[in-house]
């Protein structure tokens, strides 16, 4: 039984950093964790269930502890063997979510709609995660409106409830939101009548949640298209399922095999869903070979830069592996651009990498990346999740030592990325460092 506690500790008195010894190549074969965006709304969805639901291939990361911590302060009891995890919501026992873990990770949002529809009361606080500039929840907030959930808005919590159940709507959404999207469907799977979403986000991931709520009774179609219909039912009850590969994690290891000139299988994963990086890679002059559920990376002596990269909503390329394939990019052969489209602060990785010696000069959404021959080691902050996957990318290729300290970031999304690169022939250590105590 995991420990139920769920109250952070007042003072944090060690930090782990990541001492990554540069200029070994990485190859060989890795196999891809389940995915965190997955994983995230499928473990709010089992609130929706009304007895036990499994999950396979469920990895173990910080912010996927985060989301149990708040099911076991809500009344379920879970349990984790591997990477297999047991929710019990039969005796679901509270409405409300503490501050604390709101604030653990962004996503959190997500239990907004699923608490509302299964006790028809919620009270929360907005979230935390990592700050990437403004990320705001008005699309989840007005879908849910839409529902017939009254929402108030008082001092940074929201007290929200529904009379009875909540109603079926049709709902566009102004931007292809995958939280917003989330969002909709937990409330929708049991509202009353039916709800369509227009433009709807077409994640994979979107998906995997709806495969999820289906077979615990739902009746959603169209999940990854931009139309979803979602025909309530009275209620659902718990169902088996095994979260998808996680594709951001592909792509990171693709990149750190890329910058170092090295050679990898990535095996679990599911190469449509990197449809949108591959092309950029195969720019930068790696060869790709794809199977169903693998994918295989040779890298050139140098790469070769590529022309300009767009961020773009699922299928377009992800804002998620911008930064990763950034720092391979500061090795290529000539200037590459980046256009990022989906967050206005997603470039806080760029000062860190122009300590390690890479030249890179941004405006705006706009990153102009100059690629240089060389990159040193240096010490440097992970500043999100992402920056802090390219950071570790750039360490791998780096001459000497790096050492990425704020690595919270990378415990995000990562699990144990030390041990999974140093299979690959890298050198890396997680040590840990005492810190100052809070006054």
């Amino acid at each position: 039984m995991l420990d139920t506690e769920y109250l952070l500790c007042e003072r944090v008195l060690f930090v782990d950093q990541l001492r990554i010894r540069g200029g070994l190549r990485v190859a060989g074969e890795i196999s891809v964790h389940g995915a965190k965006n997955s994983s995230l709304p499928l473990l709010a969805a089992t609130i929706l269930g009304k007895s036990q639901s499994i999950l396979h291939n469920c990895p173990r990361l910080s912010d996927v502890d985060a989301a149990v911590r708040i099911l076991s302060y809500l009344g379920c009891p879970v349990e984790r063997s591997g990477h297999t995890v047991w929710v019990d919501t039969s005796q679901l026992s509270h409405f409300d979510v503490p501050e604390e873990l709101m604030r653990e990770m962004r996503s959190s949002i997500v239990f907004l709609g699923a608490i509302a529809a299964r006790l028809g009361k919620v009270k929360i606080s907005f979230p935390g995660g990592c700050e990437l500039g403004p990320r705001p929840i008005d699309l989840h907030l007005s879908s849910l409106r839409k529902l017939g959930l009254i929402i108030r808005e008082d001092h940074g919590f929201l007290d929200c409830e529904v009379a009875g159940r909540l109603k079926g709507a049709v709902i566009p959404l102004s931007f292809p939101s995958v939280g917003a999207t989330e969002n909709i469907l937990l409330a929708a799977a049991t509202a009353e009548g039916v709800t369509q979403i227009l433009n709807a986000a077409q994640e994979p991931e979107i998906a995997d949640l709806a495969d999820f709520l289906n077979a615990c009774g739902a009746k959603i179609s169209g999940a990854g298209k931009s139309t979803i219909f979602i025909e309530g039912v009275e209620e659902l009850h718990g169902a088996e399922h095994e979260v998808i590969p996680d594709r951001i994690v592909s792509a990171t290891y693709l990149c750190c095999a890329a910058a170092t000139g090295g050679e990898i299988l990535v095996r679990r994963a599911c190469p449509e869903t990197v449809a949108g990086v591959l092309p950029v890679l195969e720019q930068m002059g790696c060869r790709i070979y794809t199977g169903e559920k693998s994918i295989y990376l040779k890298a050139p002596e140098r790469l070769k830069r590529i022309r300009t990269v767009r961020t773009m909503p699922y299928p377009g390329f992800p804002t998620d592996a911008q930064a990763p394939v950034m720092a391979a990019a500061a090795l290529a052969d000539g200037t590459s651009v980046f256009v990022e489209n989906i967050f206005e602060s997603r470039y806080k990785h760029v000062a860190e990498l122009a300590r390690m010696g890479a030249d890179i000069k941004v405006e705006g959404k706009v990153a102009v990346v100059n690629g240089v021959k060389k990159l040193y080691g240096a010490g440097v902050e992970a500043t999100d999740l992402r920056g802090g996957a390219a950071l570790v990318v750039a360490g791998l290729a780096a001459e000497g030592e790096t050492v990425v300290s704020q690595i919270q970031h990378i415990d995000r999304g990562y699990e144990q990325i030390e041990e999974s690169l140093n299979s690959l022939g890298a050198h890396i250590q997680r040590v840990t460092e005492k810190a100052a105590e809070d006054q």
